[in-house]
Parts: C-alpha cells; structure tokens; sequence
C-alpha cells in the first residue's frame, strides 16, 4: 500500500476575487503534491473557500446581494483559477456547505466543550474585520492594524471562549521537538517565542444579532461559531470529520503539510494545535510558510492601481510562465514581488530565449541532420563526447578525477543534478529545485559550444548523433525534473521528443517534431 501524503493550502477569504498570493499557494502546493505522486505516495489535495464573517456580510452588502448569493458569485472565479493554473486537487471545500461542513465543525466545538475547554464570559477588546480576529495594542501602528491598516473596532459582547493557554506548554514541545515542523527555521523560532511570551484564551464566538452569516454554537443559537472553530475544521471536515463517512478521515489525517501565508501564523502554529490537542486528535506534521506577493514594492491595493489579476496573466500569458514566476522568482519562504514589466522580462529571458530557443535548436538541428529521428549511439560513442569537466556542478559534489574524463549527460544528471533537486524538494525549497533545472540548461548549452553540432556534423557524423542524443537526453531529462513545477511545458517536451513519459523503454530513441516555439517572445 502506498504511503500517503495530505496536503492543504488555507482556504482562500471570497470578500474579493482571487488574488495573486492565492495563486502563488496554489502553485506551491501542487508542485508539491506532484512532486509526492512522483516518489509514488498516494496524495491528497485539499484547497478550497472561507465564506462567512463580517467581511462577507459587509461585502455583500455593498454589493447589494445576500451573503449566500454574494458567496455563490464568488467562489466560480476561485474555481476558474484552480483550472487554469493545471492544479491538481482532489477537494475542494466550502465552509458554507451545510452537508458536509457544518457537521465536523459542530462536532469539533462539542469535544472542546466536553474537554472542559469552553467557556463563556463577557469580553471588551479592539477587532479587526480584515483578520477577522480580536488584536491588543501591540499589533497596531499608529491605532492602526499593522496588517490591513484599519483602525480596529473597540467590541464589549458577551462570547464563548477557548481555553487556549491550557495547552501553551504542549504546543512548544511539539514544535521544538519537531514533532509539529514548521517550514521556514525562522518562522519556528517566531511562533516558539510568542508561545514563551504566554498564551492567552481566545474569543470563539460572536453574538448572533451580529454576525448572523456563520454556523450557530451546538448548544446556543443566540451565538455564532468564530472563525476558528468553523473555518480551521475544514481541514477535517472535508475528510468526513463528523459526518457519516469517517473513513478518508482515519485515512489521511494527520495532515502532513499546512501551506499557509505569515499572516496567519499564530492561527494554525497555536490556535490550531490547541484545538485539536483539546479534542484528542493528532497535530499537523508541518507547517509551510509562505510570504507576501507585493507589486512595485508596494502592497497591491485598488487605490494604488497595483493589484495583479492572476486570472487576466493567465489569459493572457499562458499558466506555466505564471507558475515559473512564482516558484522560482519569488522566494519559497520570503517575500516577493511581482510586476508585469518584471514578468514580461523573465518570459523572454528564461522562457522563450532559455528554455524555449534550447528546444527549438536541439530538434532543429535533429530534423536537419538525421531526418528527425535519433538511436541511442553506443557507450563507446558516447564516451567520446562527455561533459565539460569545468562544470559548476563538478565542484559542489566530490569525484574522482577519473570520473570526469569521461561523464555522459546521462552520469551527469543521475550522479551531479538528480541528488542536489531531491534535497531541496525534500525541503519544500521549491525556488532551490527549479534553480537546480536552470543550472542544467545553462550546462546544455555550454555542452552545444563545446561541440558545436552544426560544424561537427561536416566531418563526424557519428559523432555527432552522439552530441544530439546527449541533448535530447538532456531536454527530457529536464522535462522529468519540470513535472511537478510547469506540468504542461513537460509534457510538451516528451511530445516534442516522440517519447512517452511513462515508458521505460523511452531512452531507446527519440522521433523529434516541433510545430511551434514553446514559447513565443512578448
């Protein structure tokens, strides 16, 4: 049986259409998620929508709708990204799915209350409508949230509360035990401090008369569920937590990666975890923490004109050139930024002149010579043409002199480039794999400098069939490492090459055909 896998990204606020972050975490964890399938494991992949609270209700309001039509408009554009992005769920969930969603969160908040961990009491505090959460005034610049730049709401209300600071200790040794990994070290250490600093309860519900767009508390319809109890579930709800078919549930859960943004940090590195301590149920594996997506260096906004619809790039670009953007021009775990004057520039610069013109000549240059279609030459053959033995590669990873004087593309890859990509996914540090596959096409095309195909072929012709079978080998061996970040452009590599991805016996020959560039210049 295959080992599973269960990935989620945090559900995506529909106050507004999708925005470039959201894309950002998408691609992320599909890379990912592909990346598992590839070694074999058996994936979950779970995306999907958080649909109520006063952000809801206020957007709706302004859109002059319910907020169960506002949701319904809505969530069609979040699905329409999903697609056009090749993201290859297997959920998708809507804390406003009465059927599915409602009974798991219902479930969840009555095993904190028979835990002991409810309670209620009257609470006076400043709130936030863009976190949807009660902050102090150390979260606030100038008596504005540091985040969403608002004033707060100073809210007096009667609430539940969730006994939160009961499981501080517990929550700390799961982290630094590495029982509970949190992805990057530098978000580890920010969450373990504010756990040192101490752990207060949380507000868990709001009254009713206000926020009425929401799942009631079990034992008291004058309340309505908080954020945490409804939308934290989904990731247990969706695998049938509460409902009549527990069995994806016992299967899949613990989840082994959370993606999530900075901003919600605290929500699933300390809230989360008491909650499913307080419940019985197992932790998280990890945590992935992503940062910002800014635009010009300012964050996106309507008023600055700087908000980039990923959906608008998409159309207008093609999917795999926005996923490459994403994974690897913006760091993994940092921030980023993006700009269509930016992104114009890497398309043509790493895509259409990198990738795309190296394509483009190997199968040219196949066609011309050998009538597009290549066996492999024998090891004698190939042994004559190897690698530069000045390659970058050589001096990050010990070998023996003699090793060098004779390395095929093919040694090259399995013994210098495969084992440094698996590290880094290995890590989830997608940017450092994908830097890995450039490095190798940078090597390609040395490796053409070096032989000079289009001269060889004049006087070795066997020789040079060796030349182009090393950089075909090396095309598709490029397109295997592409799988998991830029599906659709591998795919298109192994056509273009006649080879199926699937066969073991595709290194037999190859039968070239390139109708079109992979990627036409912007």
């Amino acid at each position: 049986m295959a080992e599973k896998f269960y990935i989620t990204t945090a559900i995506a606020y529909v106050n507004a259409p999708p925005h470039i972050g959201y894309a950002m975490e998408l691609v992320q964890a599909d890379a990912i998620a592909r990346w598992q399938k590839l070694c074999g494991r058996e994936v979950y992949f779970l995306t999907g929508t958080d649909e109520h609270g006063a952000k809801i209700m206020r957007a709706a309001q302004a859109a002059g709708k319910e907020a169960r039509a506002f949701v319904d408009g809505m969530v069609p554009e979040f699905k329409r990204l999903i697609s056009l992005l090749d993201i290859l769920n297997n959920d998708f969930i809507r804390t406003s799915d009465e059927r599915r969603h409602f009974p798991g969160a219902q479930d969840l908040w009555r095993r904190l209350e028979r835990a002991g961990d409810i309670y209620k009491k009257k609470y006076s505090g400043l709130y936030c409508v863009g976190h949807e959460a009660f902050i102090t005034q150390k979260d606030l610049v100038d008596g504005k949230c540091s985040d969403h730049g608002q004033t707060p709401e100073s809210i007096e209300e009667e609430n539940y509360f969730f006994r939160l600071s009961k499981y501080r200790d517990q929550i700390l040794q799961a982290i630094e035990s590495g029982e509970f990994m949190i992805f990057p070290e530098s978000r580890k250490n920010e969450i373990a401090s504010f756990l040192k600093e101490g752990l207060e309860d949380v507000s868990f519900s709001r009254p009713a008369k206000d926020i009425s767009w929401g799942i009631a508390v079990p034992s008291d319809v004058s309340q309505t569920m908080y954020v945490w109890c409804d939308a934290l579930s989904n990731y247990i709800t969706a695998l049938g937590f509460g409902s009549g078919n527990p069995a994806p549930f016992e299967k899949f859960w613990p989840a082994d990666l959370h993606i999530i943004g900075k901003d919600i940090l605290r929500f699933h590195g300390a809230i989360w975890p008491g909650m499913l301590l307080s419940a019985g149920l197992s932790l998280p594996k990890a945590l992935f923490v992503h940062g910002f997506v800014t635009s010009g260096g300012q964050k996106m906004s309507k008023t600055l004109g700087n908000v980039i619809d990923p959906l608008d790039i998409v159309d207008r670009y093609g999917k795999d050139p926005l996923r490459y953007y994403l994974l690897r021009e913006i760091s993994t775990f940092g921030d980023g930024d993006f700009t269509e004057d930016r992104f114009v520039e890497v398309y043509n610069a790493h895509l259409s002149n990198g990738l795309g013109n190296y394509i483009s000549r190997v199968t040219a240059m196949i066609e011309e010579y050998f009538s597009g279609r290549l066996e492999k030459p024998s090891v004698e053959v190939l042994s004559s043409v190897p690698i530069r033995k000045s390659s970058t590669f050589f001096t990050l990873k010990e070998a023996k002199s003699s090793e060098l004087e004779t390395v095929s593309i093919s040694y090259f890859i399995d013994r210098f480039v495969r084992p440094r990509y698996e590290e880094a996914m290995q890590r989830y540090e997608l940017k450092q794999a994908m830097d890995v596959i450039w490095e190798v096409l940078r090597e390609l095309d040395a490796y053409v400098q070096t032989y000079e195909p289009f001269r060889l072929v004049k006087t070795d012709p066997e020789k040079t069939k060796a030349v182009l079978w090393n950089l075909a080998y090396g095309a598709l061996s490029v397109a295997r490492l592409l799988q998991p970040f830029m599906p659709g452009t591998a795919d298109k590599i192994f056509s273009i090459f006649g080879v199926d991805k699937k066969s073991k016996d595709e290194w037999r020959g190859v039968t070239v055909k390139l109708d079109a560039p992979l990627f036409l210049r912007k």
